[in-house]
């Protein structure tokens, strides 16, 4: 291990202490958090609005703050772009992610303060190398360099005073200097606002360079991985970068594409950690190597709260604190932040793997589930049951969607699943099969109302040629970092529109 390498590990591994500071004392840290939130924006226009200065618990600020989406607090971020000040929380606002999102709009602008820069989405990355090499204590991740593959918009200007981007953009702007040396590609790269271009050109600038990590979502980076080998002619990615040990993947579920990677990346010596990041802020990092769960991370300036899903559209507030929660439940996630989002419901729902620490595996959106026939079917039952399907039949599976099929006189009802296959199955009507027994076993509800075939039927499974989704994606605007294929919806809106794509471009 080299000299730099021992330095940073060794400066990096002091956090840990911190770490189980709030695995042991949870609640405690999250009631500090939030009398700090409280009292630094009792002065803003929001803090005034709901008399910050007279909260002195958590009762009182539920009784006080209102549950937000981001239509909600809409008109104060067109404010704080316009340059307005001390809306939501004190100091300037300069910077915002865009981030496509599930309202209305086509894009959501969320503020990031300094705060939040600093104390959460910087001190969260450090946090993610410091577990690594708490647990890896021989690693030499820091001989060579991070590849990142960061999002597909540029920092651009509202006015002299505002700038948007990918979260990712943003986090490249504002990084420190030192961190260009641990990094790449450069930052003008990185920052290529064309991402079909960027692809190339990093690609290009990175397969000769000693990369011993990568980052970012796990779609994108199999389609950077897979022009590498075009470019280079090699057989595998370790062929090419001998010393990579470590991808650190989020934003979808992992289940998909771990095959894919484990196949262009061979060996036992490849790490794969997971973490929960967003525009919206830093939440999760995977502590233990082999256990499908991330640390729910108490101290980066944000409060939690959370709402069960058999509760979510009912009318009244019915939010609970971190220390009420319960293992196994669906929960919707409310979060407080150090850049001025209030009780804000981010759109992501999450079960609890364990209270002692808490951590978490992400379920998925609150609006991303089918739910047409009381079946109440989430995005982790799917991908876990796609997954298994995918190993009982010789499958591997690029990217998939699924919607429902509505009962009439000319069908009966089922789900049908869209798939783009790496493999294909050895035999299509098994792998339906087999995804259906899977569903049966992980949700009972789908089970009761498969129940001898009198309302649904087994799935229907369509496949699509390869790049579809891509392609699809890109006819929509959708491609980069910060863009994921829909995995669930509760209508036909992405389905019909995809099998609608598919027959305009066989047809042209």
């Amino acid at each position: 291990m080299s000299f730099i390498n021992s330095v940073i590990s060794w400066f990096l591994k002091k956090r840990i202490s911190q770490i189980n500071r709030f695995k042991t004392r949870p609640v405690e840290v999250q009631e500090k958090t939030l009398r700090d939130l409280v009292r630094t924006a009792c002065d803003t226009e929001w803090g005034l609005k709901h008399d910050y200065a007279g909260i002195d618990c958590y009762d009182a600020y539920r009784d006080r703050v209102p549950l937000q989406d981001y239509d909600d607090i809409k008109p104060y971020i067109n404010r704080l772009l316009r340059g307005e000040q001390k809306l939501l929380w004190p100091g300037e606002i300069q910077w915002f992610a865009k981030s496509s999102g599930t309202t209305g709009d086509r894009s959501k602008f969320i503020p990031v303060s300094r705060e939040a820069l600093s104390d959460c989405h910087y001190k969260a990355g450090k946090d993610v190398m410091s577990i690594y090499c708490s647990n890896n204590p021989h690693s030499k991740v820091f001989d060579g360099k991070g590849l990142i593959m960061g999002g597909s918009h540029k920092v651009s200007e509202f006015n002299n005073r505002a700038f948007f981007g990918d979260l990712s953009a943003v986090l490249l702007q504002n990084a420190p200097f030192y961190g260009e040396f641990f990094r790449t590609p450069e930052r003008s790269l990185a920052l290529l606002d064309n991402w079909e271009e960027k692809l190339d050109k990093v690609a290009h600038a990175t397969y000769n360079q000693n990369v011993t990590s990568i980052s970012g979502v796990p779609s994108w980076n199999l389609v950077l991985l897979k022009r590498i080998l075009e470019i280079t002619g090699r057989n595998n990615i370790l062929e090419v970068w001998p010393n990579l040990e470590l991808l650190i993947h989020g934003g979808v579920s992992f289940a998909p594409y771990r095959s894919q990677f484990e196949k262009i990346i061979p060996g036992q010596g490849m790490h794969y950690l997971e973490t929960y990041n967003a525009s919206e802020g830093f939440f999760g990092i995977q502590d233990q190597p082999e256990a499908n769960e991330m640390l729910l991370m108490l101290d980066y300036g944000i409060f939690y709260e959370f709402i069960p899903m058999d509760q979510y559209n009912q009318k009244g507030d019915h939010a609970i604190p971190l220390a009420d929660v319960q293992t196994g439940v669906n929960y919707a996630m409310v979060i407080s932040t150090n850049t001025g989002l209030w009780r804000y419901l981010i759109g992501d729902t999450v079960r609890f793997t364990s209270l002692r620490p808490y951590r978490i595996k992400i379920s998925g959106r609150t609006r991303n589930f089918i739910n047409a026939f009381g079946e109440e079917v989430i995005v982790d039952n799917t991908d876990n049951a796609l997954q298994a399907a995918s190993n009982l039949t010789g499958a591997v599976i690029c990217e998939y969607t699924a919607a429902p099929i509505y009962l009439d006189d000319k069908q009966s009802a089922a789900h049908q699943y869209i798939i783009e296959f790496e493999k294909e199955p050895d035999d299509i009507e098994r792998f339906a099969g087999e995804l259906d027994q899977q569903m049966k076993v992980l949700n009972s509800d789908y089970e009761a109302k498969r129940s001898a075939d009198l309302l649904l039927k087994k799935p229907k499974i369509t496949g699509v040629p390869k790049g579809t989704f891509f392609n699809w994606m890109k006819s929509r605007g959708r491609i980069g970092g910060q863009n994921k294929v829909p995995r669930l919806y509760n209508d036909r809106k992405y389905a019909d529109d995809i099998l609608s794509f598919i027959k305009k471009q066989s047809s042209g």
